[in-house]
């Protein structure tokens, strides 16, 4: 286990396995009389509400429970959205100052149907580490086996905004199975993008239909020549024959066209991907789009063969709100 620095997330490319959005839920805790235990795991950054107070006291964005006033600690257990392998945390206390937990740790199960029980054997993947007020804390986890279950214990009480587990999506795909092969439940992730300046990226993976313009991806007002784009990694191989665009909410800023093109990447780094997605094959050929509306294409594809990678053209720039690559997951 190492810490990292605050400045920037090191996996920011990776599936938040405990992301509320994906299906994710807290199940039980201890304590949590001043704020719901399921508000630490929403997608969305913590917010501070000035003067805003309920029965029990002042309104947080997190988990909390009551001061302790006898022996003991405070945990919560953690259904994740999907069974995965861990790679990285962020304990997230934004905005707890004079009542954040001070001290952490975590520990993991896997669970093939329902819930842990008294039975259930936990394995410690984070030791007791010091945490500090109103803010986030990034550790990278060195474990290659797969949870369905986390249990967050702070020591002895207090306040977390938000709880992050990073890691990677573990699912029995089959040759020949039909999935959404960039659902972000699924694995698929967006690894890179030109710009995402008023939404970001993976909003365009989650499930459902967007809930509003900012729950999709959406880039800044292009001011010279040129287009966005966002490179995504596919939960699986696989050979695509549809593809859906859905561009709910944007009205006066949806893109104009759009383009996607594929490739199955053999190795490489991620950051590598950028200049190679250059000279991708075209999935989609240049489609016109229009405003709030489900766009869906079959016939439109060139048949490329089992891919890894697409990459989303937005032309010139604008606001997605779901993308979907269906396709069978290739042997």
């Amino acid at each position: 286990m190492t810490e990292q620095a605050t400045t920037s997330n090191p996996f920011d490319r990776m599936t938040n396995l405990a992301d509320a959005r994906l299906g994710a839920k807290a199940i039980a805790c201890t304590d949590d009389f001043f704020a719901d235990m399921n508000r630490m795991l929403q997608a969305h950054d913590p917010v501070w509400k000035e003067d805003v107070y309920d029965d029990n006291g002042k309104w947080m964005d997190g988990w909390e429970s009551r001061r302790k006033r006898g022996p003991g600690h405070d945990h919560c257990t953690v259904r994740l959205a999907v069974p995965g392998r861990i790679k990285g945390l962020n304990i997230d206390t934004r905005f707890f100052t004079g009542n954040y937990a001070p001290s952490a740790s975590l520990e993991a199960c896997l669970v093939d149907q329902g819930d842990p029980t008294a039975d259930t054997q936990w394995h410690p993947i984070l030791a007791a580490v010091t945490l500090q007020g109103d803010s986030e804390h990034l550790y990278t986890i060195d474990d290659n086996n797969t949870y369905s279950h986390v249990r967050l214990h702070i020591y002895p009480d207090g306040g977390v905004a938000r709880l992050r587990v990073y890691g990677e999506v573990v699912k029995d795909w089959k040759a020949g199975d039909t999935i959404d092969l960039a659902a972000m439940e699924n694995g698929g992730r967006a690894l890179i993008c030109s710009d995402e300046h008023f939404g970001r990226k993976e909003n365009i993976l989650t499930p459902g239909r967007g809930i509003n313009m900012g729950d999709g991806w959406e880039t800044a007002r292009r001011r010279e020549p040129g287009f966005d784009w966002v490179i995504i990694a596919l939960a699986a191989p696989g050979e695509v024959h549809e593809v859906v665009v859905d561009t709910a909410h944007f009205k006066g800023n949806f893109p104009d066209t759009c383009s996607i093109q594929g490739a199955y990447v053999e190795a490489g780094a991620d950051q590598q991907l950028t200049p190679q997605s250059l000279y991708w094959s075209e999935l989609l050929p240049a489609q016109k789009l229009t405003m709030d509306a489900i766009h869906q294409y079959r016939d439109e594809l060139n048949s490329l063969g089992p891919i890894t990678h697409i990459r989303l053209n937005i032309f010139p720039d604008g606001g997605i709100s779901r993308l979907r690559i269906m396709g069978k997951v290739s042997a």
